[in-house]
């Protein structure tokens, strides 16, 4: 149940009920963005990034399907979270479907984060041509782009995996594409 207080329209909130194929989610989690998140990880993966710490996301027939409804109905139950975030696989993949899981998420007062194989000047360009990308990246605050980069593996880094790895506040698209680099490994410098 909502608590009522920290969810205020949450119970009305509902989102169109759209299949997408899962390789599982993570109900509550601290690392994969700040605070509290429930976690989707997509099936199907077109980087193949070698070393990537989910492999078994890469086929898109693997994983199993699910709903966007039953998804949001399962963040919903939650009042402690404070975002969802969209992994994989590769969001992007499903844009459409987390782009309707995202809105209900913003509308309830939740952050939402994406992490991408794709740079973000690439994910510009596709939405140019492909409503499904521009969807998605209307409705993520915090966008980790770029793919993972073996060689360039921190594990002292916050939120992503490699070095190259960017984590872009993006909320202001698509009013203006000028993201704003975060740092999270120096939350001083997001002081002041």
């Amino acid at each position: 149940m909502l608590h009522a207080s920290r969810y205020p329209k949450a119970p009305e909130i509902t989102v169109t009920e759209m299949p997408l194929r899962m390789a599982g989610v993570i109900r509550e989690s601290i690392v994969d963005g700040p605070q509290l998140r429930f976690v989707v990880f997509v099936q199907g993966c077109p980087h193949h990034c070698p070393g990537c710490h989910n492999p078994e996301s890469h086929d898109p027939a693997g994983g199993y399907e699910s709903t966007t409804t039953r998804l949001w109905n399962a963040i919903k139950e939650n009042p402690l979270l404070r975002g969802v975030t969209f992994s994989g696989g590769e969001p992007f993949l499903w844009g459409k479907e987390l782009a309707e899981l995202g809105r209900a998420a913003r509308e309830a007062g939740l952050t939402v984060m994406t992490y991408t194989g794709f740079t973000y000047e690439t994910l510009l360009e596709k939405a140019k041509t492909d409503e499904s990308v521009h969807q998605l990246l209307t409705v993520t605050n915090y966008l980790v782009d770029g793919p993972f980069i073996l060689a360039e593996r921190d594990l002292n880094l916050k939120f992503r995996g490699s070095r190259n790895q960017r984590i872009l506040d993006i909320t202001c698209y698509p009013n203006s594409k000028n993201a704003v680099l975060m740092d999270f490994d120096h939350p001083t410098a997001l002081r002041g």
